[in-house]
């Protein structure tokens, strides 16, 4: 008989242990060992088969137990001192509590975040990246407040049927057995959130908190009684739906996130953002709803609550195919804003010109988030300097004037927070060997770790990975149907002591899951090889409504099933946080070989570094900038090569000649007491030059320092004195694009500057060139259009190449009422080298002079 309602039922812990409450409900303990140590302690059983929860721990132990603790002093002793540990963490002065005038707060929208397995909130690397952009935060004591979704099913759980093929199930989630609490008014009442929808419509929204350490996480929720109309679908699960479907999700992250914070804010005395983190595409629309807020509650126009807007907002793209950006109907787009929803200061037209795409190639159909993201922005970054580069080709339509390395969209390469990625046996040794307060900054002292203790630990995580391969393997045939009388053989899958080559990731195409299938017989001597033997453990899902990705699945699933090889190759089912957490310590090599140069990042190999592994990767994502040639090995690229299939065989080759030639010979070239020495001396070089690049406190210190401080200085001047500055750039914005098609460089000539005084006319290394040129800038100040000179090497066709700028100076007015502007430039390249001058608009509330994308250059040109 099937129950009608579902409610939890919470155990009343004796006095002595009620702090574990405090301690299951913020999310620190998903990376503080001695928080989970502690709750294992409590029933080491029941810790396993709650598959490392708290709150349901505490839900599932019996009262008998929790009174035989109560009375234990010992258990009791060490229950208060971690509620003492985590009560100092959460109110000492950290790192950001040190800086001058930082922002009072940071306000961080994305679409999904994982924390935890036990919240499962994600669906691969934007909500991993997400969630460890709080943690880091947290850590470092950066006051921001996370806004996402709470979705009742998650993301799909995968398995396989008999033939290979993904299956998909959504488990429901019952956000009352989640460490999560619900935000209450002060009369206890729960918070509502209500956007607009057409037709007098409104969606309504519960809101759920989630501590994470220091970091508030709001998550909005629809599937409550008020939402009787459908609307409790809303939330149903992540990526999900028809296009309107997630229109409304996007509408609710955004518009309904803003309307979250200002609540969260007022109920708790916290300081209102002054910085907006958009996390992709997904939010753009909180800039609307701010815009909204501006004009209707602050009296501004549209344009000044834009300014205001953008002068404060960050934009992430991580996005490096055009195809992974969400996009709507213009129509639908304008139903939704329009109509009854239309905001008197919000034209829906002028949303409708955020979203478009009115570049060359562009669809004129189309609403595009990410470009609304970068409109609404005045800073944006990509997630790796390879990244950036892609970034700006991609979007460089919107910023016509400029040439591709000038679009003003820059990089933070990406981090991983190290307590939740590095294995609990990695920090043992380093305590052990090190001290125990060598993990505060333990890579310079690998050094002073012995060869066999790191080949020691290194084997204990192949071992434990080939445990952990095997449980899953097993059960994953009985789930496909298999009986146990037939699964024997999985006893010796895998070889503890075998090369172990890692590949986990999801299965959109670009990411190449099969490309280790492409010549098969070669990949079956390499895996079945008697004396250097190689074995690849592989993970990864395909979206639910990808065939393609399902049927790459399918297709490494059958090579892994045949009798030759699979003992030496194990496809994981259903990857997740928790599996991650054991498959990528336990791996020599993690493998990444996406398509060159659609790899945004790629942090899954930053986690195995930090733990010992060794990357074997194409040169993209943040592999294309640390990869140094002693910390793993680069699969070369036939990125010339316009034939997909050719590529791939190309490819594919390079990456077997690597395995069996390189990576092999030294994993298996032992010295007299059986150690890979070269092996461990390029984990330990891995270690000290990679270990202090990949963490997510670096990238989080970067965001601040880079882009957080600036965007505050420029929102704080932007809304001072009732917005004037605000109010001010609109009006010169406005009145700038109209008058500049009257700013025309009518002459440009240059002279040669002497060389150590041998006064030659022509052009020498070392001297300098002398740049004059003559200006039309109409009823435009001259100190409203700088003019720059852009000069360095040429190519055949005489395109500047990794350009330089120099400011010229305004030095006066010709007769014919022309400005002069002059300067001289450094001629530090011998070769062919070009110049040419061009004008661009200057403001003192501009971030760059690219922002506008207006330029002016000589009609030559």
């Amino acid at each position: 008989m099937k129950a009608i309602r579902r409610l939890t039922v919470r155990t009343v812990l004796p006095e002595p242990l009620s702090p574990l409450t405090e301690l299951a409900m913020n999310l620190r303990w998903s990376w503080h060992e001695p928080t989970r140590a502690l709750f294992e302690a409590i029933d080491p059983d029941r810790w396993e088969e709650v598959h490392h929860d708290p709150v349901r721990l505490l839900g599932a132990v019996h009262t008998e137990r929790f009174a035989q603790l109560a009375a234990d002093e010992r258990f009791t002793g060490r229950v208060a001192q971690t509620a003492a540990d985590l009560r100092n963490y959460l109110t000492r002065p950290m790192w950001y509590q040190n800086l001058i005038d930082p922002p009072k707060a940071v306000a961080y929208f994305s679409p999904e975040y994982g924390i935890t397995a036990v919240l499962p909130q994600y669906s691969g690397g934007l909500g991993i990246l997400a969630g460890d952009h709080l943690k880091a935060a947290s850590d470092l004591g950066v006051p921001i407040i996370g806004v996402g979704l709470l979705y009742k099913r998650g993301y799909f759980r995968q398995s396989l049927s008999r033939d290979g093929w993904q299956l998909e199930t959504y488990p429901l989630l019952d956000p009352d057995n989640l460490p999560l609490t619900k935000l209450r008014g002060a009369d206890g009442v729960a918070v509502r959130i209500t956007i607009g929808l057409p037709e007098l419509r409104e969606l309504v929204a519960q809101v759920w908190l989630a501590q994470v350490g220091r970091v508030p996480l709001l998550l909005l929720d629809t599937d409550i009684e008020e939402n009787a109309d459908g609307g409790r679908e809303v939330t149903d699960r992540l990526y999900g739906g028809s296009p309107e479907h997630r229109l409304h999700q996007e509408m609710l992250l955004g518009i309904g996130g803003i309307r979250a914070v200002r609540a969260y804010c007022a109920l708790t005395s916290t300081p209102e953002p002054e910085v907006y983190h958009t996390n992709e595409g997904h939010a753009g629309f909180l800039g609307v709803e701010r815009i909204r807020e501006l004009t209707e509650e602050r009296g501004l126009d549209f344009d000044s609550a834009l300014a205001a807007v953008r002068a404060g907002t960050l934009f992430t793209t991580h996005t490096p195919v055009p195809a992974g950006i969400d996009r709507f109907a213009r129509d639908l787009v304008a139903e939704h804003f329009g109509g009854n929803n239309t905001s008197p200061g919000v034209p829906v037209e002028r949303i409708l010109d955020l979203g478009a795409e009115t570049y060359p190639g562009g669809d004129p159909g189309s609403f595009n988030m990410a470009v609304m993201g970068l409109r609404l922005a005045q800073r944006a970054n990509g997630v790796s300097l390879l990244h950036g580069e892609v970034s700006r080709e991609m979007f460089g339509g919107l910023w016509p004037g400029f040439d591709a390395p000038e679009v003003p969209i820059t990089s933070i390469t990406n981090g991983v927070h190290a307590m939740t990625w590095v294995h609990p046996l990695v920090v043992e040794l380093i305590e052990r060997e090190l001290g125990p307060d060598a993990m505060r900054a333990p890579f310079e002292s690998v050094g002073r770790i012995s060869d066999k203790t790191i080949w020691e630990i290194r084997c204990r995580l192949r071992a434990e990975l080939v445990r952990e391969a095997r449980r899953r393997v097993y059960e994953s045939w009985l789930a496909r149907g298999a009986s146990a009388a037939e699964l024997g053989w999985i006893s010796s899958l895998l070889d503890p002591q075998a090369l172990t080559i890692g590949f986990a990731r999801r299965v959109p195409s670009y990411k190449r899951l099969t490309l280790m299938l492409r010549d098969r017989e070669r990949l079956t001597r390499l895996l079945t090889n008697e004396e250097r033997p190689v074995q690849l453990v592989i993970a990864g899902k395909a979206h639910p409504a990808d065939d393609g990705g399902k049927r790459l699945v399918q297709e490494l699933i059958r090579f892994a099933d045949e009798i030759r090889v699979r003992h030496r190759i194990a496809f994981l089912p259903n990857y997740d946080m928790a599996m991650a957490q054991s498959l990528l310590p336990g791996c020599d090599v993690w493998l990444n070989n996406p398509l060159r140069p659609l790899e945004a990042c790629g942090t899954s190999g930053m986690k195995s570094a930090l733990n010992g592994g060794l990357n074997l990767s194409i040169k993209d994502g943040w592999w294309d900038e640390w990869f140094d040639g002693e910390n793993g090995w680069a699969i070369p690229t036939a990125d010339g090569v316009d034939d997909p299939d050719r590529r791939d065989e190309l490819e594919a080759a390079a990456l077997y000649d690597l395995i069996e030639h390189s990576v092999a010979g030294r994993f298996y070239d032992r010295d007299s007491a059986g150690l890979p020495t070269r092996w461990i001396e390029m984990v330990r070089h891995t270690l000290t030059s990679l270990g202090p690049k990949v963490l997510a406190g670096r990238m989080v210190q970067d965001y601040v320092e880079r882009l957080y401080e600036p965007a505050a200085h420029s929102s704080r001047a932007a809304v001072a004195e009732g917005y004037a500055g605000a109010r001010e750039l609109a009006v010169w914005s406005t009145r700038v694009r109209k008058l500049w098609p009257q700013v025309a460089i009518e002459h440009v000539d240059a002279t040669a500057e002497p060389n150590g005084g041998e006064g030659a006319a022509a052009a020498r290394l070392g001297g300098g060139l002398r740049i004059r040129a003559l200006v039309e800038i109409g009823e435009l100040a001259p100190d409203e259009v700088h003019v720059q000179a852009v000069f360095g090497r040429v190519d055949e066709d005489d395109q500047l190449r990794s350009a330089s700028i120099a400011a010229l100076v305004h030095v006066g007015v010709d007769d014919l009422g022309r400005n002069r502007y002059e300067g001289v430039i450094s001629l530090e390249q011998s070769g062919p080298f070009g110049y040419t001058v061009r004008a661009v608009p200057y403001h003192r509330l501009l971030s760059s002079p690219a922002e506008m994308g207006l330029a002016t250059l000589p009609h030559s040109s």
